[in-house]
């Protein structure tokens, strides 16, 4: 078992908005999670990421994470090689030409990050979860912005760090061409009353 989640119950802005959630990732698994906007996708990643408390239940494996949300996370006065090797250097880990090969950075190393268009700034805050040495890849929509060839590398990606053995639980609205991967419909987890811990009034 990589991560596990435990009956899990979260909240936004105090409101609950998933409740009862429970999934168990090992070595080489992928999990999609599926569901309208609005739905809590992102409240859930964001404490199965230790960035945010649940209201209920149990989250193991959090410290095994790397978690890619909505923001890049760019320094934009460095060069594309100096922001991965940032994130190595933060994480301990070594070498960069990997990540850079694997979303075709290297015609772009010497460019500041600022300058990089949207796909490419994508393309670059997705890199950063292979220098990070985690195992287990928690992704927020990661495709946004990305062109087709693009969503092709980064589908590549992720069958790569599965083949290593890493796991991985994505949102996504669109196809990755991940058959391995299982589904969860976070709308069967809608919380319906209020939860322990959680602010009634809100509600």
């Amino acid at each position: 078992m990589m991560l596990e989640l435990r009956d899990v119950s979260v909240a936004r802005g105090g409101v609950p908005v998933l409740d009862g959630v429970g999934l168990v990732l090992g070595p080489g698994e992928a999990m999609v999670l599926r569901g309208p906007n609005g739905s809590g996708k992102t409240t859930l990643l964001r404490a199965v990421s230790g960035l945010q408390p649940v209201l209920a239940g149990e989250v193991s494996g959090a410290e095994r994470v790397a978690y890619s949300g909505h923001a890049d996370g760019l320094k934009a006065n460095l060069s594309v090689a100096e922001n991965l090797a940032f994130w190595a250097a933060a994480f301990g880990t070594r070498g960069i030409e990997a990540a850079m090969e694997a979303y075709a950075l290297a015609p772009l190393s010497d460019r500041w990050a600022g300058n990089l268009s949207a796909g490419q700034k994508r393309r670059l805050g997705l890199a950063r979860m292979l220098v990070t040495g985690r195992p287990v890849w928690v992704l927020d929509e990661p495709t946004v912005s990305l062109d087709a060839a693009s969503v092709a590398l980064f589908a590549a990606a992720v069958r790569g760090h599965l083949g290593a053995g890493g796991a991985a639980l994505i949102a996504t609205h669109i196809d990755l061409g991940l058959s391995e991967a299982r589904v969860l419909d976070v709308a069967a987890h809608r919380a319906m009353a209020p939860l322990p811990g959680s602010d009634e009034a809100f509600l």
